[in-house]
C-alpha cells in the first residue's frame, strides 16, 4: 500500500480489522511508519520530499515542509525531521531504502514544528542533531507552547510520541560536516526567518537546502526580522548553487531564482507599511491592506499575511 493511501485511511478515519484485532486512528499511524517517505533524487546522493503547502493537521500528519537527506561515503546527514514522529520515521524509511549507512548527523534548520516534530523518531539512531547556537534558547521558550497549541490541529495519537528535542551541536558562524568524502557547509544566519536559521550547502553536488530562508509557492513567513531577511537576501543570492532545497516548494528549485517572488513580496510589504506609518494610519487598520497586490500569488496568503504585516508594523515604525 502507498504511502499516500495509507494517509487517506488515516484521513477518512476509517478503522478495519486484521485477524480480528480492530485497529485504533493511532495504530494506522504507527503502521505507516514503515512506508517510506517518497523521496526525490535531487542530484548524487542527495533526496528531498516536498511537503504540502497547508497547514499542519491530523490529515497531512504534518507534511507541510521540505525534509531531505544527504549519503556520504561513510554516514547520513538528515535536512529537518518533518513535522512529526510518523514523518519521521517514514523518512527513517526512505533512508534505508536507499542506503544502509548510519544517521550522523540531524540538522533543523530551524525552530518550527514542522520542520523538528519528527526528531524523535531519530532517538535509536545516534544521530547528533545539529542546530543554531540561539536553537535551544528557542526551543526552550517556545517548546512547550508548540506542544500544546498543535494538540487539536493534529490529534492526540500524533502529537503523542512528539518530545521537544534541542540540539547538541551548536553552529556559531560557519563550520563544516564531513560524511565521508563529502563535505557539507553549514552556516547559522543573523534574525530572518527566524533568529535561529541554518543552511546546508553540499559541495558535491552544489544543492543548498535553505531552510526557511527561501519559500516559494507558500508565502513566507516572518517570525524574526523583515529588515534582518532583506538584508541577507544578497548574500544568499551570492551563493555558487546549482539547485536548492527551499523550506516550502518545488524540489529542486533554481537557484537564485528561487529568491524572487520572496523578495518582490517583502519590498511590497515594506513598501506599504512605511506608507501607511508615514500617513499616520493605525496598525489594525495598515495590516490588514497591506500587500494584498500579492495575494495572488500565494498559497496560504490569507494565514499568514496579517501576522508578517504586524510584525513588519512593530519592526519598521523604530526605523
Amino acid at each position: 500500500m502507498s504511502h499516500a493511501t495509507r494517509r487517506n485511511i488515516l484521513k477518512t478515519g476509517i478503522f478495519f480489522a486484521c485477524c480480528g484485532v480492530p485497529h485504533t486512528r493511532a495504530a494506522l499511524a504507527w503502521s505507516m511508519s514503515a512506508d517510506p517517505l517518497p523521496v526525490k533524487q535531487v542530484a548524487d546522493g542527495v533526496f528531498a520530499f516536498a511537503g504540502a503547502p497547508a497547514m499542519m493537521t491530523r490529515q497531512n500528519e504534518g507534511e507541510i515542509c521540505n525534509v531531505g537527506f544527504i549519503i556520504g561515503d561513510d554516514s547520513v546527514a538528515v535536512i529537518d525531521s518533518g513535522g512529526s514522529v510518523v514523518e519521521g520515521k517514514a523518512l527513517i524509511g526512505a533512508i534505508r531504502a536507499k542506503t544502509d549507512r548510519p544517521v550522523r548527523y540531524l540538522i533543523n534548520t530551524h525552530m518550527h514544528p514542522d520542520h523538528l516534530f519528527g526528531n524523535a523518531a531519530f532517538k535509536s539512531s545516534g544521530a547528533t542533531v545539529v542546530g543554531h547556537h540561539n536553537l535551544p534558547r528557542a526551543l526552550e521558550s517556545r517548546g512547550t507552547y508548540y506542544l500544546q497549541s498543535y494538540r487539536e490541529a493534529m490529534g492526540d495519537d500524533l502529537m503523542a510520541d512528539i518530545r521537544i528535542v534541542p540540539p547538541t551541536k551548536l553552529i556559531t558562524d560557519e563550520e563544516d560536516l564531513d560524511i565521508g568524502n563529502r563535505k557539507l557547509t553549514l552556516r547559522a544566519w543573523k534574525a530572518a526567518h527566524t533568529d535561529n536559521d541554518l543552511s546546508v550547502f553540499d559541495h558535491k553536488t552544489g544543492v543548498l537546502f535553505t531552510g526557511d530562508l527561501c519559500f516559494i509557492d507558500h508565502l513566507p513567513t516572518i517570525d524574526g526580522s523583515l529588515l534582518g531577511w532583506i538584508a541577507q537576501l544578497d548574500i544568499l543570492n551570492g551563493i555558487k548553487a546549482k539547485f536548492a532545497v527551499p523550506g516550502h516548494g518545488a524540489v529542486p528549485s533554481p537557484w537564485p531564482q528561487a529568491l524572487e517572488a520572496e523578495r518582490r513580496y517583502f519590498d511590497v510589504l515594506a513598501s506599504d507599511i512605511r506608507r501607511a506609518i508615514a500617513d499616520g494610519v493605525p496598525m489594525t487598520n495598515a495590516v490588514k491592506s497591506a500587500a494584498q497586490r500579492e495575494r495572488a500569488n500565494w498559497k496560504l496568503f490569507d494565514e499568514y499575511n496579517q501576522r508578517n504585516a504586524i510584525a513588519a508594523f512593530a519592526e519598521l515604525e523604530w526605523e
